[in-house]
């Protein structure tokens, strides 16, 4: 009786040379770690502002910037149905492709570079990724694509911070692989890379969160509003397409949603989120 053997199976089926691709240390590391230290982030970011929505405590009801329920109830199990499903194709997207990625990867284990190295690509990293995702973000409001893919992350009006992941497939996958192309440019370490992605996964929970809490010290970034920005987009749909950094609307066609300036403006007389909202409408 002939014994099960797996391996000599694989390799009747594929030629060794391919599966040898497979043995590469960066395989498991960028192919298999990174989704996975992702979604790690992004949950550990994510699930405090959302236990916090879903209690949605009266004291900090007067900083939601939407004074409705928020929809935690109906779409936390879908959330994390699609976190699992589409880190899943994303994965299995990238191993398909990792013996051509291979040959065009600069992502390396070699030494660390220095921390002023490190600043500067992280910071190369957000400008770029943010510039390209306002693009991509644009066209993804476009008819066909806004029905058919767009629109699935649109499905929320009044978003908690684990909303942030909750795509369609096809648009998870872009934003992941657009995310990777900075690295990809200067050659990043991996661990640079890894840090990369925590600091995209703090944007995607943070800008989701719902609220706009006073004094909030990740509003000290140039450019960064907080939640306020991206939450417009949400409830007026048109507009606000940055992901991160709010001046593009300004510097691409003048973008920006004419009710969050107004919001903007009455909070800078001191007016709380509700009460700012309220008189924005």
């Amino acid at each position: 009786m002939s014994s099960f053997d797996p391996a000599g199976m694989l390799e009747e089926v594929f030629p060794v040379a391919l599966l040898n691709n497979y043995q590469d240390t960066l395989y498991f590391d960028l192919v298999v770690v990174t989704p996975l230290l992702s979604i790690a982030a992004f949950l550990i970011f994510a699930l405090p502002w959302t236990l916090l929505a879903f209690f949605d405590p009266k004291p900090l009801q007067r900083f939601k910037i939407q004074q409705k329920p928020f929809q935690v109830r109906k779409y936390f199990l879908p959330n994390i149905a699609r976190i699992t499903i589409n880190t899943t194709i994303l994965i299995a997207l990238m191993t398909l492709l990792w013996p051509l990625f291979r040959h065009i990867n600069s992502i390396h284990l070699g030494e660390v570079p220095a921390w002023y190295i490190v600043i500067g690509q992280l910071t190369f990293f957000v400008i770029l990724d943010d510039f390209l995702y306002y693009w991509m973000h644009r066209s993804m409001h476009q008819r066909w694509i806004l029905k058919h893919i767009h629109g699935v992350h649109h499905r929320i009006k009044n978003t908690c911070a684990l909303d942030g992941n909750y795509f369609h497939w096809v648009e998870f996958v872009a934003t992941g692989l657009l995310a990777l192309l900075p690295p990809l440019l200067v050659g990043a370490h991996l661990y640079v890379l890894y840090i990369w992605i925590i600091i995209r996964q703090f944007e995607a929970a943070d800008g989701h969160s719902g609220y706009d809490i006073p004094y909030n010290p990740v509003k000290l970034i140039p450019c960064y509003h907080g939640a306020i920005y991206h939450d417009f987009h949400h409830a007026k749909f048109k507009g606000n397409f940055s992901g991160f950094l709010s001046y593009l609307d300004g510097w691409m066609g003048n973008t920006y949603i004419p009710s969050y300036l107004n919001y903007l403006s009455n909070r800078k007389k001191g007016i709380a989120p509700a009460e700012a909202n309220e008189n924005n409408r």
